[in-house]
């Protein structure tokens, strides 16, 4: 892969602002929504909750343009190194995600069951975008 370390840095970025974008719309419920936060309901709280939908948006919008940014920086990008930077955005995401979310208890972590199950569609979603971000990106790089 060409730039291997590049690749990975566009993707701490995109996923940093994903998470930063949820965290913020979480915020935004709690505080102007007045929805429940983790404090008054079960499991991360309504606030939490009502993000969820919102979260393959996140990235859809926030990880091609990262993709096309890799993509453009290297000599000869194609659809094979699409699909390898994919498949190792959404490694690093699914290995990322179960180390942050799911075994490193903090105020904001999630169970197995919480993550992985009662968070779907959502997130079975949000890899499958992660892993498409190149292949999109790379599509529109061919068609323009």
């Amino acid at each position: 892969m060409q730039n291997f370390w590049l690749a990975v840095l566009y993707y701490i970025a995109a996923y940093i602002i994903v998470t930063v974008i949820g965290i913020l719309h979480t915020i935004f419920n709690i505080y102007v929504l007045h929805y429940k936060s983790m404090k008054n309901s079960p499991g991360m709280g309504e606030a939490y909750e009502k993000t969820k939908p919102f979260h393959p948006l996140y990235n859809l919008l926030i990880f091609p343009p990262f993709a096309w940014l890799y993509l453009l920086s290297v000599s000869n990008a194609s659809i094979g190194l699409a699909l390898s930077v994919g498949a190792m955005w959404v490694a690093i995401t699914i290995i990322g995600d179960l180390i942050g979310w799911v075994l490193i208890k903090h105020p904001w972590s999630l169970s197995f069951r919480e993550f992985y199950l009662d968070y779907q569609p959502w997130i079975s979603l949000t890899y499958l975008i992660i892993f498409l971000s190149p292949l999109l990106a790379y599509a529109i790089m061919s068609i323009i």
